[in-house]
């Protein structure tokens, strides 16, 4: 992160990241790490589940574009990059198909919420209903990933996003995945 002149005052630089999303969509969401551990309760302390990968996520793109098949609609993409790390993998050295996963559901969120803020002026709280993911090749350490997320819908009820993790060292494509959400129903309070 780039620091101005104020130590207490932090601006995260943007201009690695592509795209026609507004710079103030970027800076929002264009630091994974930062974007998810900021949005976790005041009240909880201690590390989330892979905080350590998600602070290695470095978003290269966020556009917003018409839909080829359906003008009237939009849809986003975005563009995560990271590279295999020890923390990622499994027995055999390959890229864990849980780690896997866990990209598949946190960078397709990101393209949920880039297309809610540009398109709804909102974003709604949203949860997993279904994760669907097919494995193709391995990924090892060091390997460069490119994780391309596209939204295909969002619904005030459903929305879905398709994730491709791409092997960027080997130029194959590593796991496909459909993550489909659905809005958070309201806690009931307890009697």
């Amino acid at each position: 992160m780039a620091h101005s002149t104020d130590t207490t005052d932090e601006v995260f630089d943007i201009s690695h990241i592509a795209g026609n999303a507004s710079d103030d969509l970027k800076r929002l969401i264009g630091d994974p790490g930062s974007f998810f551990s900021s949005r976790r309760p005041q009240s909880f302390e201690g590390p989330i589940f892979a905080e350590s990968i998600q602070r290695r996520l470095r978003c290269t793109e966020i556009s917003i574009n018409k839909k080829a098949e359906e003008e009237r609609k939009l849809e986003a993409r975005y563009v995560i990059e990271t590279e295999v790390a020890e923390d990622m993998l499994n027995g055999g050295g390959n890229i864990h198909g849980g780690c896997s996963a866990f990209l598949v559901d946190i960078c397709s969120s990101l393209a949920l919420f880039a297309l809610g803020s540009e398109d709804k002026g909102d974003v709604r709280v949203s949860v997993s209903q279904s994760l669907n993911i097919v494995y193709h090749s391995p990924a090892q350490l060091g390997d460069k990933l490119r994780i391309v997320n596209t939204t295909l819908t969002l619904g005030t009820r459903a929305q879905s996003v398709r994730t491709e993790i791409w092997n960027a060292t080997h130029h194959r494509l590593v796991v496909s995945g459909t993550h489909i959400k659905m809005a958070a129903s309201t806690p009931k309070p307890n009697l």
